[in-house]
């Protein structure tokens, strides 16, 4: 890797963040992040730092310096209705920030050193300064992406397409089963805004919330994405937030598919040679299956990073840990961020993972997978500092012990 940097120098230095283990690259192609340590630093210019007192720590041992990606989610309305939504966007919302407080909010991060931006709602699409915010975004030397239905604005997505990092449409399943999963028929109009858009990028994906109804035809939506030529699929575990609180009994995976999730995704990844993505509260999914633990730490693949490597912000500017969180007690908003970022209590329980109870507290992957997700401990036991109750090996621990039943 070092090498073939060396040999990308140019694309390496396009920007860097210093970190107190070394600093992050960003490359424009292939478009990445790469974590490297402070000797590696060095050589790509940056000679010394005041972030590079004393030992040089592990990476996630502390939080980063600033989020790599921030998740806005810039809307509240949407006329979709999923029965899932994770923020029960409706058409009639109306509490949002207009576009001078999302402007100052982009100033803010991008002065923190952030890298990315996911735009989402609601719908983005039916904004009708979307547009002037990309264009903001990327004046700022952010790289913004987006997620979107598919289903409102076409035209205005078409044309903003070439803006974007990458573009993904919301499809949690193929023909009668996206009705389904979300609750009406909306897979053809999806489907033809996909291949529409494709003819504009070729960074195009899609967003696939797994669900114990879709879970069984995961191979079938990794092939339709190879039919569609898409350059990556995003598996998005289902969490109990906003409307998903009074379906997720329903529609989240049962015990047997959490423990198929791997093997599954490996599966089709090869048979189509796709770029398939897994959203972070799947480390326990992952880990179960003991992969290599330095692989593991040498991809940065990690678990919960809400209020690490990733933040979220409400349609109301409030900052919280990841999408589906609920704003911290006493917390900023976005656009206020930077100081709140380096108070040793910011986002609670987001970034005490260390102080972990049993099973997390004996497990080999604990740095790595930090318990779990947050969202699913408090929904299913009332407690984001407990393990995550869907974990394999939580789930074991609770048979032996008879303390929750097996779903």
């Amino acid at each position: 890797m070092k090498t073939w940097l060396s040999r990308k120098r140019r694309s390496v230095e396009r920007r860097l963040r210093v970190e107190q283990f070394g600093a992050i690259a960003q490359l424009s192609w292939p478009r990445a992040l790469v974590f490297v340590d402070r000797d590696y630093a060095r050589t790509l210019g940056i000679k010394t730092s005041s972030q590079w007192s004393g030992e040089e720590p592990d990476i996630g041992e502390r939080p980063l310096v600033a989020p790599l990606e921030a998740h806005l989610q810039i809307t509240n309305r949407c006329d979709a209705g999923c029965q899932g939504c994770y923020t029960a966007a409706a058409p009639s919302a109306q509490r949002e920030w207009p576009i001078e407080r999302w402007k100052a909010s982009i100033d803010a991060l991008a002065d923190m050193g952030v890298f990315h931006l996911a735009l989402g709602g609601g719908e983005s699409a039916d904004l009708p300064w979307l547009g002037e915010l990309v264009q903001y975004a990327r004046d700022r030397g952010l790289v913004p992406n987006l997620t979107t239905s598919g289903l409102s604005n076409l035209s205005r997505v078409l044309q903003l397409a070439p803006l974007f990092g990458q573009i993904n449409i919301s499809i949690d399943g193929l023909d009668d089963e996206y009705a389904r999963v979300r609750g009406f028929d909306g897979f053809a109009e999806a489907d033809a805004a996909l291949i529409e858009l494709r003819k504009r990028t070729r960074n195009v994906g899609i967003n696939v919330v797994v669900t114990r109804h879709n879970f069984g035809s995961l191979g079938a939506i990794f092939a339709y994405a190879k039919k569609r030529r898409l350059n990556e699929v995003e598996l998005l575990r289902f969490k109990p937030a906003g409307r998903g609180i009074s379906t997720f009994a329903d529609m989240s995976c049962s015990d047997v598919q959490h423990r198929e999730f791997l093997p599954t995704v490996l599966k089709g990844a090869r048979r189509h040679r796709l770029r398939v993505r897994v959203d972070c509260s799947y480390m326990p999914m992952l880990v179960h299956h003991k992969p290599s633990r330095e692989l593991l730490a040498s991809l940065s693949v990690y678990g919960c990073t809400g209020g690490d490597f990733l933040i979220g912000a409400k349609a109301t500017g409030q900052a919280t840990a990841c999408s589906f969180a609920q704003p911290p007690v006493n917390g900023p908003n976005v656009d206020a961020l930077a100081d709140y970022w380096k108070e040793p209590s910011a986002f609670g329980a987001f970034r005490d993972w260390k102080n972990a109870e049993e099973p997390c507290k004996s497990c080999d992957y604990h740095s790595l997978c930090r318990g779990g997700c947050r969202v699913v401990s408090r929904h299913l036991v009332d407690d984001e500092r407990k393990p995550d109750p869907e974990c394999p090996r939580v789930v074991d621990a609770n048979a032996k012990h008879k303390t929750l039943p097996l779903r």
